[in-house]
């Protein structure tokens, strides 16, 4: 359908939920598997449009994948290093992940491989990683501007070495490279020059590494060390809940006063996003664990919080549609590079917060806003499936958000707003 009302709500909510596998977890495993010695199964894995996409480029490079999307479960034939096809024709659709990990695990092949994806990917930053695979040994044909897609990729199998990388617009680059220098040909040294945004997500993919047996060894700060030779090994791995994905649920707990607990998502999750828990915790919210849940219960009324969002900062839009509900101001600071994501982020929340009549302060890194009176309103989703699923909380506040497009979800959560009516219980 072209749009969806949300229901507002007059009581809090009280469910319990269940929250589909990490996107960018999966992700990540995929890869890793594909390079692996032996078969993976991957638990709990996420059935979306990116990882889709992601499992359609691995059958392209001739790697055998099965998914079985009733048991959340996608089996992986590793390939030792190999890449089979020698020629192929990649298209990642919006994913980034698609497209920085599957550019850098070509570079490992002998071959020439095309990767392209929809106009919006077409301007999303890819030239920081590509440099670095062309100084390995790669050479890149582009079709249109230099350092974007599509492109073809002529792998002579990656060199390895010392490398200077930017990550200050995105740190799926660096994490691209860091899965395939164990199979480089020689050790590999990765220095990231300047600032390295969304930290968390970096030592994310050094955990995943680790647990399919290659080491990562961090020397400074912004300094890796991966030693060649090492070898993933095929593994049984069970894939957490999307963390970004439950802030939303956790979200709806806080700004109606009520309760949400999402099962199988704990504190010790090697997820960043996990840390919007101490964001509400903060803005005033109570916070439950245990070993297998993690449950929300939110306040009479929201505080407002100055905060730095770099090392979660998916959950800007999250943030934002539950800010006007706060006591006093909310400030998001240290977040520019969300500028260049699926949709410029910090100029859509603005747009759309003042749709609402929200008032609103924009800069360069961040915005501020103001506790507000909110006029009902149809949202644009700009093919953005976080605005869609943030803003959708706002909706359980104020009668008549409206919110189009609200298909976009399917790029990580196609099941969203069943979910997420089930968690208002209005029958």
């Amino acid at each position: 359908m072209d749009t969806i009302e949300i229901p507002a709500l007059n009581r809090p909510v009280d469910a319990t939920v269940e929250i589909p596998g990490s996107k960018s977890i999966t992700n990540r495993a995929l890869l890793v598997a594909a390079l692996a010695q032996g078969d993976s199964i991957l638990e709990n894995a996420l059935f979306s449009e990116d990882s889709t996409y992601f499992a359609k480029c691995l059958e392209n490079l001739e790697i055998a994948i099965v998914l079985n999307s009733d048991l959340a479960q996608i089996q992986v034939t590793g390939r030792g290093g190999e890449i089979p096809a020698k020629q192929a024709d990649l298209f990642v659709g919006l994913s980034g992940t698609t497209a920085r990990f599957i550019s850098a695990l070509v570079a490992l092949g002998k071959g020439k491989y095309r990767l392209d994806g929809v106009p919006r990917m077409r301007e999303r930053p890819m030239g920081d990683l590509l440099k670095v695979l062309q100084t390995g040994g790669a050479t890149i044909n582009f079709e249109g501007n230099p350092g974007f897609m599509p492109y073809t990729i002529d792998a002579q199998q990656f060199s390895g070495g010392h490398f200077c990388l930017k990550a200050n617009q995105t740190s799926q680059q660096l994490s691209a490279l860091l899965m395939i220098t164990p199979y480089a040909q020689q050790d590999t040294t990765v220095e990231v020059e300047g600032t390295l945004v969304s930290q968390s997500y970096v030592k994310m993919t050094c955990r995943l590494m680790a647990d399919f047996g290659v080491e990562v060894l961090q020397t400074e700060e912004n300094q890796f060390q991966i030693k060649a030779g090492q070898r993933y090994q095929g593994n049984n791995y069970t894939i957490e809940p999307d963390a970004s994905n439950a802030s939303y649920f956790f979200a709806a707990a806080a700004v109606t006063g009520g309760r949400v607990r999402v099962n199988h998502l704990t504190k010790q999750s090697c997820q960043g996003d996990i840390l919007w828990l101490n964001v509400l915790e903060q803005m005033g919210c109570q916070i439950n664990c245990s070993n297998n849940y993690t449950e929300v219960i939110g306040p009479k009324q929201l505080q407002g919080i100055d905060i730095d969002m770099n090392d979660m900062s998916d959950l800007v839009q999250t943030l934002g549609a539950i800010a006007p509900f706060a006591s006093s101001s909310v400030t998001i600071r240290n977040v520019e590079h969300i500028r260049y994501k699926e949709t410029e982020r910090i100029r859509a929340v603005v747009t759309e917060l003042r749709r609402l009549g929200v008032k609103v302060e924009e800069f360069a890194d961040g915005l501020k806003i103001e506790p507000s009176q909110i006029t009902p309103a149809e949202i644009e989703t700009y093919h953005d499936h976080r605005m869609a699923m943030a803003f959708a909380v706002t909706g359980l506040k104020v009668p008549g958000i409206i919110i189009k497009d609200p298909g976009c979800t399917a790029k990580t959560f196609p099941d969203y707003f069943t979910r997420f009516f089930q968690m208002l219980d209005l029958s």
